[in-house]
């Protein structure tokens, strides 16, 4: 049958799919294929053409949120939070090779055995990570995380219970505010999704600037947006540009606000930089444990690419960030918001926090988001937009 469809790269898609069904129903006159089967042999001959391979019906089903390729053997799925092996497989370690060969090069990147690591994303935006042999030990190996076609809202947030109203409202006269913010949350906690729903407060007449690794933000609502991905180096070591570049580029770019999707090393210090250089209400994301963790592990990111006493360090921290807030994946598979804190300053050496909110359980009620009760104390930016930060302990569920 792959003899009869030579040629398939030159055809149009209705044109090749016409051509696999009939080299299907020739051949089924003789293997007495069910309709079904003949759908589903006509879909894989197609996709093998044109899609993804084996990849492609799993990308076009909703309900499935991550494919996790160890092998060309071995595929396993998550939907609804649950984890399950998916039956199908590549046909060879080549094809997936193919495949992933595909993927890069859409986004003029490159994964060979001298650079075997990767990151890249695909059309619909569903981020991607490939790991290569030798450092793969299993062969081929690449990690799709999908997204919703349309971001999630605040509103959608709330009703799957990640947030609470009154939180909700909290950080929205932040956002609208010019706060500077910090999401942290560990892998698969919701960051992006939140940040993405964050971004949609931020007025409409403003001039944003998104910066990251692979492009995974989707901001709907700003028409004066620009958005910067890094780049990786080719195969002669030259032309890298990361985020640390595109930071600074951005300074020159004239934005109101700067979005980092997520600092993982030295550009912290850059980051921190911008928002303490007039870009207030910047939002970024990074990977933590906690609130306190999170801190911790900017002081190493700073440091590791600037020789600065530790207090200067913790001082540039306390003056850039306005509002830390925390992501957790719960034990449910739930994805919710379990800390929003107010960062104060230095005192003693140390970086105070001021608990705005905490996921707690509060006289015998299930755990959930709950207001302390403590006020916000550098409340002039909502002073000066007319508003206020919501007053005494909340108990909600």
């Amino acid at each position: 049958m792959l003899g009869f469809l030579e040629g398939g790269s030159s055809k149009s898609d209705g044109e090749l799919r016409e051509a696999i069904e009939e080299e299907v129903f020739r051949l089924s006159r003789h293997s007495h294929l069910s309709a079904d089967q003949k759908r589903k042999l006509v879909e894989r001959v197609f996709h093998s053409f044109r899609g993804l391979d084996i990849l492609q019906p799993l990308l076009e089903d909703p309900t499935i949120t991550e494919i996790m390729i160890n092998s060309h053997e071995e595929i396993f799925i998550e939907r609804a939070g649950i984890v399950t092996r998916c039956e199908d497989r590549f046909e060879s370690r080549q094809k997936l090779e193919d495949v992933i060969q595909a993927v890069v090069a859409k986004v003029n990147r490159t994964v060979n055995e001298s650079s075997p690591i990767v990151d890249a994303r695909l059309a619909d935006g569903s981020r991607v990570n490939v790991v290569l042999p030798p450092v793969a030990l299993k062969g081929p190996t690449m990690t799709i995380r999908k997204f919703p076609p349309h971001p999630m809202t605040i509103g959608d947030l709330i009703a799957k219970g990640a947030i609470t109203a009154e939180a909700a409202e909290d950080l929205k006269k932040l956002v609208e505010g010019k706060y500077n913010i910090f999401i942290g949350g560990g892998t698969g906690s919701g960051k992006t999704t939140f940040l993405n729903a964050l971004a949609g407060y931020i007025p409409a007449d403003e001039r944003i600037i998104t910066i990251e690794d692979s492009a995974e933000v989707q901001i709907r609502n700003i028409p004066n947006l620009v958005g910067l991905e890094t780049r990786n180096a080719n195969t002669e070591g030259r032309g890298e540009i990361s985020i640390r570049d595109l930071i600074r580029s951005s300074l020159r770019m004239r934005p109101n606000r700067i979005l980092v999707g997520e600092v993982r090393g030295a550009e912290a210090l850059d980051m921190l930089s911008a928002m303490n250089t007039g870009h207030e209400g910047s939002i970024s994301t990074g990977h933590a444990n906690s609130s306190a963790d999170m801190l911790s592990r900017l002081e190493t990111m700073v440091l590791s690419g600037a020789e600065l006493p530790l207090a200067v360090v913790r001082k540039q921290i306390a003056s850039a960030l306005d509002i830390l807030i925390h992501l957790s994946r719960m034990r449910d598979k739930s994805r919710r918001v379990t800390e929003i804190h107010e960062v104060l300053g230095v005192e003693d050496g140390e970086i105070r926090l001021n608990p705005l909110y905490l996921y707690e359980e509060v006289s015998g009620k299930p755990p959930g988001l709950v207001r302390t009760g403590n006020p916000l104390v550098y409340a002039r930016k909502l002073e000066f937009a007319g508003t206020s930060f919501s007053e005494g302990r909340m108990d909600v569920g």
